[in-house]
């Protein structure tokens, strides 16, 4: 399938040399700055630079090689993808995102970062660039008026290590480990307490909008909110340097902090929640409604969200891990569900009052590409808006329980893969190409995985077999 693409105009925005030279006027001492992108894996990456480097990325740019926008989750080369050996390793273009210049605390006293995307020399956005993947959504959901406003709501474990293997961290100031199933645990946020007001300092000055936390389901996991946004790059940005910044700040006490979807067997695992409405032309919510549903316009988003939740499958679980996490009555869905109020459903529209209505998106791995994730929901949603897409009746009681027997979503990695590669749908809106090296990318990673002996191997077919 072969398209002519328009080159998104929301994400090609660059930022200017004199918001670079404003930061460093401001902030003099700062001389350790990390230039950072996002591949398909989700995983920032990127280099360190001095003051003046910085300076140049701002004016002309940075080069870099285009074969980093398809190496898999651990870093290693996709050659298959030919943009390797074939392609001479060549380079593209990484040019920062306005607004991103930013001090990192937790990195040092003179540490700060800001994020790329990457452009093909020609100056057009890399169509496998994942943040100009959503740019391009966003754009057609522009075109019809409609804004979208995303929150994203990460889950993630606090972990150290004992004897090779990850363990739940001890609190830091009671010296033991939690162990009980204490969701909304007050006492577990008091534990953690010196690396949460970090973490909310560090969030601050990266103005990164951290709000509530909470104690999750299972011991030593955490989910704290992001405050919305009328942009949904934007938005987005925020989660992948908050992930960055959890991680760098729980290392910082002596912790792991973990999005893995699934580390361990017995307990929930950590799922990435998106939270959606649409503003129209006037700024005003197009979902709102007396009615708890929300309008018909929310219906019809959710009519295409359900539509697309098979074939999105490989972006909203891309790793091996991710489809451990999927367990009746583990509250992570299981079917393309939807409801009122109701969190055993994939599309839970939310209580509150009728400007608040939206639709919380529960699907997702903590472990997803934050904007190929809300891409993928954007894109069905937008399906879903212009095709008057039927939800069908909303779930009441255990979504569980009513999951429909004929149609269930992708449950492992090989079927979600081909499910997203076969999806005319999925290329349309997210790009032909970036489908290909996407499916490509995670076909190896999966023999890649697949090709390793594990100590269950031994454990189970070593005397047996």
């Amino acid at each position: 399938m072969t398209e002519t693409l328009k080159q998104p105009k929301s994400s090609s925005m660059i930022a200017s040399l004199d918001e670079a030279k404003a930061f460093f006027a401001a902030n003099p001492d700062v001389d350790a700055v990390d230039i950072i992108f996002t591949n398909m894996s989700g995983v920032p990456r990127g280099k360190r630079l001095r003051q003046h480097e910085v300076l140049g990325v701002y004016e002309n740019g940075r080069f870099l090689p285009g074969s980093v926008l398809v190496i898999d989750i651990t870093g290693r080369d996709t050659e298959e993808t030919g943009l390797v050996w074939e392609d001479g390793d060549a380079d593209r273009y990484c040019l920062p995102v306005p607004g991103t210049l930013v001090r990192a605390p937790w990195l040092g006293e003179n540490a700060a970062q800001f994020t790329t995307s990457f452009y093909e020399l020609d100056h057009t956005p890399s169509d496998l660039d994942p943040r100009h993947v959503l740019g391009r959504v966003v754009d057609r959901l522009a075109a019809d008026g409609l804004t979208p406003v995303v929150a994203v709501e990460l889950e993630f474990f606090l972990l150290e290590m004992e004897s090779g293997r990850p363990v739940i961290a001890r609190g830091q100031e009671s010296g033991t480990r939690p162990s009980g199933n204490e969701v909304y645990s007050l006492t577990e946020l008091q534990d953690f307490k010196t690396f949460f007001d970090d973490l909310y300092t560090c969030c601050d000055a990266q103005n990164i909008p951290l709000e509530s936390g909470i104690s999750e389901y299972a011991p030593g996991q955490f989910e704290l909110t992001l405050r919305h946004k009328p942009d949904a790059l934007r938005a987005t940005d925020d989660a992948v340097m908050y992930k960055r910044l959890v991680k760098g700040v729980a290392a910082r006490h002596g912790m792991i902090a973990s999005f893995m979807a699934k580390p361990f067997v017995e307990q929930a695992g950590s799922g990435m929640h998106l939270h959606v409405s649409m503003a129209d032309t006037d700024g005003k919510n197009a979902f709102a409604s007396e009615d708890p549903e929300g309008s018909p316009l929310l219906r019809h988003a959710i009519g295409g969200m359900k539509e697309f939740l098979g074939e999105s499958m490989a972006i909203f679980a891309p790793n091996a891990n991710s489809f451990r996490r999927f367990k009746a009555n583990s509250y992570a869905p299981v079917a393309p569900t939807w409801g009122v109020n109701n969190r055993t459903v994939s599309l839970r529209v939310p209580a509150g009052p009728p400007p608040s209505r939206h639709v919380e998106h529960r699907i997702c791995g903590a472990d997803a590409n934050p904007y190929l994730a809300v891409a993928a929901v954007l894109a069905g949603m937008h399906y879903g808006m212009t095709n008057k897409v039927d939800p069908g009746p909303a779930i009441v009681g255990n979504g569980y329980e009513q999951a429909p027997d004929d149609y269930r979503l992708p449950n492992h990695w090989g079927a979600a893969i081909e499910a997203f590669k076969t999806s005319p749908r999925m290329r349309e809106y997210l790009g032909d190409r970036f489908v290909t090296h996407y499916c490509t990318v995670k076909e190896v990673e999966m023999a890649r995985f697949m090709g390793e002996v594990t100590e269950l191997d031994y454990t189970w077919y070593m005397h047996n077999a």
